[in-house]
């Protein structure tokens, strides 16, 4: 077979690199006749379309949806859960021509992508005028005429929360006759823009009950751990799970790549994307074409650069290779999805903004550069290549993360583990508040009345005491002249995004945006911003109006912003005294820029220093924290530099590996080692390498209570550090077969992390501590 050649030439040629080879073999569909109650209509517009019968999971989805039960539907990239719920939905509005539903897509480009498919099978059926997409681009003039003709509106979570939602009163015949919600890629909604979710569809549910309406929800997920306990948090109502899928698949060679040793002292391997990059020209020199999953903005505009100057030498080849992230223009990004189903381009890089199910054609292999951070993640991202039941390559290739290394050494955890829980929490205060505010505005509230399953009397009270709320008949009442719905975004706390003004020609010019929390490591004065592989000097950043100034330059590095870290205690929920005192609960965390490195981008090498001066951001949020008694690292034989540099060892190595145990980014969660008053308990290494250079006792700490930090990055947090509370012993007994297996002698960062942040002895120190913990 043809991949069993090309896999044999990469074992030949790349000799160390493979770790380990999964062959998922293919598999024969499962079929089964139209159910004899469907629309005949319906039933030949699907034969005209070359669909002859169901997969077993259609079926089994169509007749509990006509049952009226909620469902959800897991089952693999390309398996055909678009056609799942559109079946049982295009049914209905055949047979009642009131009914109404409201497909919900959690981006524009999906919904822009999968509204094709339903259109090109409402024009079959002669009704091309039935559904429509309403989102941030859809005209003004066409608005009027969709809320009166739409019978199925296609948008996302965005444009509900602010353009439908607070204008109800206009969308009358959609929520009087609303009779399904479908809520596509549910596994997205988790963390905090899952709980902003949760609480927009309490929104939904109490608009439409005004109105009379009960809607069935149909909703689509990735693998994940709790899908069934997903859905019903989000919708507060029970849901029938469909899991086994009956659509076939094409055989596919899972290969775990991971890049050689550099530096054997140090533990140094070669950059994912060095290696993602010589893999990504090797496979397109076959006449293959790939995506490369890489982990950051940045990241994606460093490589797409590369690849471009090495293929793009010919007229005929400019445009074969693409970037593609958020913070590009959407007609950008709909050029490049468009030019990838037609086969004119051969690689795209791109963040996990293709991981969904935007229709990209079907590729030959795709290549993640790095671990994506949840296992759901990157059976996604693998599933992008071999749609269609073609034969395909996947490749995760591991940077020298602790996590990465793990995973690409150990790869049974990988494919026997099963994928992670998401997690949100819809009683995140600021969140809740948010929402109870946007839902007042879209209708009073009534006395004793809850909002969803919460109760909300004191934010209701708390509100009119702001004086945006009167309370008068049993009812409370919106006064406020602002919108509140404007206020805020769902995909963080509420803040507004940066936008990224470029001055380079005279006339400003708006070419991106960056959310609130990323804008402090991206945009700050001298940073180079990347944009479709061009780089941008930051010129100023403007906090008051949200711009950061920007103007093109010739540079050969890119920077990495260094941050500085307090962490104290408010209040603890819960504790624990084994292995050692643990606690989750709420703190505190102040964090600075303090400065950037110049990282050149030929050979990712530090080339300088830079120091910014920004304002402190201070967050309350939740956090999981485990004291070491003092007793215990003072009976131990090592200086308190060494000890200082095992705590912080031991701190990154449960920040990389908890991921594995919750469906979070690594980027979602932050470290510390200090004590719960705030005092920080840092290596003179790391302080130089932070640009901190101060005299202190390094025996200063011992009077200190050390206490390791795991904090979530977002105020109020969703849920993760209560369940690393719960997990532990599981967590730290991982930690330590990291570190006891890790084949570097000081440390390196596939264990405790460089030697040049924490100072030599971390590794020593880091076990001594494990192993004492444990017992």
């Amino acid at each position: 077979m043809e991949g069993e050649v090309i896999v044999e030439k990469l074992k030949e040629e790349f000799r160390g690199r493979i770790s380990h080879i999964e062959v998922l073999r293919e598999k024969e569909g499962n079929y089964v006749d139209f159910p004899d109650e469907v629309h005949p209509r319906l039933k030949e517009a699907l034969r005209r379309k070359g669909i002859q019968k169901l997969y077993s999971h259609q079926d089994v989805a169509y007749r509990l949806i006509k049952e009226c039960k909620n469902v959800v539907l897991v089952t693999p990239t390309a398996s055909g859960k678009t056609l799942a719920y559109n079946l049982p939905i295009l049914d209905t509005i055949l047979k009642d021509e009131e009914a109404r539903a409201i497909y919900l897509f959690p981006t524009k480009a999906l919904s822009q992508d999968q509204v094709n498919e339903l259109t090109e099978l409402l024009k079959l059926l002669g009704e091309d005028t039935l559904s429509y997409t309403y989102d941030g681009d859809t005209p003004r003039d066409w608005r009027k005429e969709i809320r009166r003709r739409a019978r199925i509106v296609v948008t996302n979570p965005d444009m509900l929360h602010k353009g439908i939602l607070p204008h109800h009163t206009r969308w009358v015949s959609l929520f009087r006759n609303l009779r399904f919600v479908v809520i596509d890629e549910i596994h997205v909604y988790r963390g905090i823009f899952g709980s902003h979710v949760a609480n927009l569809m309490r929104r939904l549910k109490r608009i439409a009950k005004h109105y009379g309406s009960d809607p069935l929800f149909i909703a689509t997920s990735a693998t994940i751990a709790n899908p069934g306990e997903l859905a019903e948090k989000l919708v507060e109502s029970p849901f029938q799970v469909i899991k086994e899928s009956g659509a076939p698949r094409g055989r596919k060679y899972f290969i775990f790549w991971n890049p050689p040793v550099v530096e054997s002292t140090l533990g140094l391997r070669k950059s994912p994307l060095e290696e993602a990059e010589i893999l990504g020209k090797k496979l397109v020199q076959e006449k293959l074409q790939g995506i490369i999953f890489t982990r950051s903005r940045i990241q994606v505009e460093v490589l797409s650069k590369k690849l471009k100057d090495h293929f793009e030498v010919r007229p005929d080849k400019v445009g074969r290779i693409r970037g593609y992230r958020g913070g590009y223009l959407p007609k950008e990004r709909r050029e490049t999805e468009t030019a990838l189903r037609r086969g004119e381009v051969d690689l795209v890089v791109s963040t996990n903004a293709l991981e969904l199910g935007v229709d990209i054609g079907s590729l030959d292999f795709a290549i993640l550069a790095g671990y994506p951070g949840t296992i759901a993640s990157t059976w996604q991202q693998i599933g992008r290549a071999g749609r269609r039941e073609r034969e395909s390559f996947a490749f995760f290739v591991a940077s020298g993360n602790p996590l990465d290394q793990y995973l690409v050494e150990h790869p049974e955890f990988f494919l026997s583990q099963s994928p992670e829980k998401a997690l949100i929490n819809p009683e995140n205060l600021l969140i809740l508040l948010a929402h109870i505010k946007c839902a007042a505005f879209e209708l009073p509230f009534k006395d004793r009345e809850k909002f969803g399953n919460a109760e909300i009397l004191d934010f209701l009270e708390y509100l009119e005491e702001k004086g945006v709320l009167y309370h008068s008949g049993g009812k409370w009442m919106w006064t406020a002249e602002h919108y509140p719905a404007d206020e805020f975004g769902l995909r963080t706390i509420p803040e507004e995004n940066f936008v990224v003004v470029d001055q380079t020609e005279g006339k400003p010019q708006v070419i991106g945006e960056v959310d609130f929390p990323s804008a402090p490591v991206l945009l700050f004065p001298k940073a180079i911003y990347y944009h479709q592989g061009e780089p941008y000097q930051v010129e100023r950043l403007d906090y008051a109006e949200r711009k950061a100034f920007v103007r093109r330059v010739k540079v050969d590095y890119y920077t990495d912003a260094i941050e500085y870290t307090k962490v104290r205690v408010l209040d603890s929920f819960g504790e624990d005294p084994e292995p050692s005192p643990s606690f989750w609960g709420e703190v505190l965390v102040t964090e600075k820029v303090v400065g950037f490195k110049k990282i050149r981008i030929e050979d990712f090498q530090n080339v300088g220093f830079g120091k910014v001066d920004l304002p402190e951001e201070e967050v309350h949020t939740t956090a999981f924290w485990i004291e070491i008694p003092k007793g215990f690292l003072l009976r131990l034989p090592y200086s308190p530099s060494k000890i200082q540099a095992g705590l912080w060892g031991i701190a990154y190595l449960l920040g990389n590996l908890s991921p594995l145990f919750i469906m979070a980014d690594r980027k979602d969660l932050g470290i510390h080692v200090g004590d719960k008053e705030g005092k920080e308990i840092t290596p003179q290494a790391a302080l130089r390498e932070l640009g901190i250079h101060h005299e202190r006792s390094e025996e200063a700490f011992l009077s200190y209570q050390p206490t390791i930090f795991t904090y979530e990055k977002y105020p109020g947090g969703v849920g993760y550090s209560e369940e690393l509370f719960n997990r532990r012993k599981t967590l730290l007994e991982e930690a330590l077969k990291v570190v006891e297996t890790c084949p570097c002698k000081e440390g390196c960062p596939a264990c405790v992390g460089p030697t040049k942040f924490t100072g030599s002895g971390g590794k020593e120190t880091a076990l001594a501590i494990l192993r004492g913990l444990l017992k």
